[in-house]
């Protein structure tokens, strides 16, 4: 046996490994990028419907050819409340089903002989893209040039696997050995132990392709590989899943149960067929003769579809099984603070990834704003049954003042973002800030009511008839601020500015009319001290409010 040859090979098998991952990365990212607002609207449509949720992750992995990712963005949806573990279920069915698009493009590349093979000729797309991302300015044509040379250097990596097989094909000890490794089952644990150390089924896939195209191993071989490389596709998502909550680890299971339940009714059937001295093989075969690429990615995208078919009516009892084996664990106070929308796993699909950060500061909003109702309340009534509820929501805007702006911060850090996004994400450092401000003035008021109350003493009428008109203004700004944040709404921030103007006048007018009820004695000047602070108080909320919505011009 030819050491040096062995040791040729596997370098050449290594390289194009390597360049076949940075190929998928690549075009991964730029996919994202170049159809991140339709990727935003994919992912919100996820309802109660199973054949939705299934068209959802086929959708969605066929557009940004990564099954892994759109698995782990799922864990992450789960895991943030926003979808249902029956939801997340079909949305992974249909993941599997996209990423059978990398195996047909694969094979579609390995077809040529004595021609011009189209492999060479995707190669050469590597180039194209390389040229139009070095040379244009245009951010859509450079990530277009992005897309381009992702592509091409997918078959670049092929190539490089399939000469590296063809060496290995000319070594007899190498094949002696490969055929000597006929046993369903061990080819299943194989297929499965190696997808697990790459962590791609599509690359495990693309190497049973060049392995069955070059001769070095047989067609049914090649099938228990892919097989097998469907379970070791779970590890991404096992890793996921362990590292994040309850319903996370739900999910994580559910793909490890779906994957393997494919692979053990496939090889149950692959027994009854050994009986009448059928195999995969041999059916594949006659559908497409002379073609082994062809045959076995067909194979894989029919184990797939299958397997969706077999399981989607079992969904239920998947989840409550799953559900019974990891059961809800008490959450103790202390573990109470996260974000709800934002998980780190969407770290992994960019824009998907943004607009949940719109949604977890609008939540954000929300929080700041009730505690805005309560401190009110509190020094108006000097009732302060919910005092615990507000101290928990303040310590809550802490805390996703400080995660949320670290998630922004990591995400507008990596790649497979648009400019629009970048704006955008640009925006939310301060918006975040203003919110937790605005939380913060909540917590003067309420100090200012604590400090009224210990000394005995109250507002007058007047002054509570004032801080309720107050209250209401600042209701009608946060409306629309929510709107013009929301939408892009440039009407609204336009009454937004209206409603914040209205604020800083009426503030001036509770001062004057607070100067006038000390003239006449209606109230003390301590107490007149709390009511000008809580005033002052109430205009900064307003001016970090109207912040928030005058983010939008910079989009």
């Amino acid at each position: 046996m030819d050491i040096t040859a062995i040791v040729n090979a596997l370098l050449t098998l290594l390289a194009g490994i390597g360049v076949f991952l940075i190929a998928c990365q690549m075009m991964s990212s730029n996919l994202e990028s170049a159809s991140s607002e339709k990727l935003k609207q994919l992912f919100s449509k996820a309802s109660g419907s199973k054949l939705l949720g299934v068209g959802i992750g086929t959708l969605g992995t066929a557009a940004i050819q990564s099954s892994g990712a759109t698995t782990v963005m799922t864990i992450g949806f789960v895991n943030a409340g926003i979808i249902s573990l029956a939801q997340a279920a079909t949305i992974i069915y249909g993941a599997n089903i996209g990423t059978t698009v990398t195996a047909q493009i694969v094979a579609l590349g390995m077809f040529g002989g004595n021609s011009v093979s189209t492999s060479i000729i995707f190669s050469a797309f590597t180039g194209l893209g390389a040229f139009m991302g070095i040379f244009s300015k245009k951010a859509n044509v450079k990530t277009l040039g992005g897309i381009l040379t992702g592509f091409g250097l997918l078959f670049v990596g092929l190539e490089l696997m399939s000469s590296s097989m063809e060496s290995f094909a000319a070594l007899d000890g190498v094949k002696t050995f490969l055929a000597g490794i006929s046993n369903p089952l061990l080819l299943v644990l194989l297929g499965a132990f190696f997808t697990a150390i790459i962590q791609s089924s599509s690359v495990m896939t693309s190497i049973a392709l060049a392995m069955v195209v070059s001769g070095l191993i047989g067609i049914d071989q090649g099938i228990y590989l892919t097989m097998g490389s469907n379970i070791g596709s779970c590890v991404v998502a096992v890793i996921a899943g362990m590292t994040s909550g309850t319903n996370a680890k739900r999910t994580a299971l559910i793909h490890l149960l779906f994957n393997c339940s494919g692979v053990i009714l496939f090889m149950l059937a692959a027994l009854a067929l050994g009986w009448l001295d059928v195999s995969y093989g041999s059916i594949f075969s006659r559908l497409f003769p002379s073609a082994p690429q062809t045959q076995l990615a067909m194979f894989h995208t029919v184990f797939n579809v299958i397997t969706v078919a077999v399981m989607l009516p079992l969904t239920r009892p998947l989840v409550s099984l799953v559900s019974s084996l990891i059961p809800e664990k008490p959450v103790l106070q202390e573990e109470a603070l996260s974000l709800r929308f934002v998980d780190e796993n969407m770290l992994r699909t960019p824009p998907v990834a943004v607009s949940q950060v719109k949604r977890e500061i609008l939540w954000m909003g929300s929080l700041a704003m009730e505690n805005v109702d309560r401190s009110l309340q509190m020094a108006v009534r000097l009732d302060f049954w919910d005092k615990q509820e507000f101290e928990h929501t303040e310590q809550l805007l802490n805390y996703m003042n400080q995660s949320l702006i670290g998630f922004v911060s990591r995400l507008n850090s990596g790649t497979g973002l648009n400019q629009k996004d970048r704006a955008y994400l640009n925006t939310t450092y301060r918006s975040v800030r203003d919110l937790e401000r605005i939380g913060d003035y909540a917590e003067n008021i309420v100090e200012y009511a604590t400090a009224l109350s210990s000394s005995g003493q109250e507002f007058s009428d007047d002054a509570k008839y004032e801080i309720s008109q107050l209250k209401g203004l600042l209701h009608q700004l946060y409306d629309h601020m929510v709107k013009a944040y929301r939408d892009e709404d440039f009407e609204a921030l336009a009454r937004a500015n209206v409603v914040e103007e209205q604020i800083d006048g009426y503030t001036k007018s509770m001062e004057d009319g607070h100067i006038t009820r000390m003239e006449k004695g209606i109230c003390t000047s301590s107490v007149g001290a709390q009511y000008l602070e809580l005033s002052s108080n109430a205009e900064r909320i307003a001016d970090h409010m109207i912040n928030v919505a005058k983010t939008i011009r910079s989009l």
